[in-house]
């Protein structure tokens, strides 16, 4: 059975009760949660399959614990890793840069060869610019928990069964 490692940061609260939503969507799949705080390299290449989380701070910032592993992530060589993104944003608030955290891991991670999985649509969301934005999809996993909370437990089942059919 493939292995599936899910990354987020526990210390942002929001973050983490998405990241177990997830974890509990895939069922029997099992998906090991571990703590961006506590990961590195060796974290990263024991599963066959990456989910990261983050959410988007600011003005399109990532939180503190990506941004440490962020340098050294884009050096490592996850050469052809499937790697799947889900990011949580407030499309009223920031509008300008509605979940640039998952364009910025997006990047880092495609920069260290891993194969992006994931994409979702951009209907029903109004923002004005997004790093996320990859044509006419984003580059994963958009919950926006502040403006469109009903949709998040639909959102999350109907990528998580997405990911099932491009992960194993």
């Amino acid at each position: 059975m493939k292995l599936i490692g899910l990354f987020y940061g526990k210390n942002t609260g929001k973050t983490a009760k998405i990241a177990k939503k997830i974890q509990d969507a895939f069922g029997e799949t099992p998906v090991e949660l571990i703590a961006i705080e506590d990961a590195w390299q060796k974290d990263f290449e024991a599963f066959d399959f990456l989910i990261a989380g983050t959410s988007t701070w600011f003005d399109g910032e990532l939180p503190n614990y990506w941004d440490e592993i962020l340098p050294v992530l884009k050096i490592w060589d996850l050469k052809d890793k499937k790697v799947a993104i889900f990011g949580l944003g407030d499309q009223v608030k920031y509008p300008d840069n509605f979940v640039d955290g998952i364009g910025i891991l997006a990047k880092a991670f495609k920069s260290a060869g891993a194969k992006l999985v994931g994409s979702t649509s951009m209907e029903d969301y109004l923002f004005n610019q997004s790093q996320a934005k990859n044509g006419e999809h984003f580059e994963g996993l958009v919950i926006d928990i502040e403006n469109q909370h009903g949709k998040t437990d639909e959102r999350i089942h109907n990528w998580v069964e997405k990911l099932k059919k491009e992960l194993l």
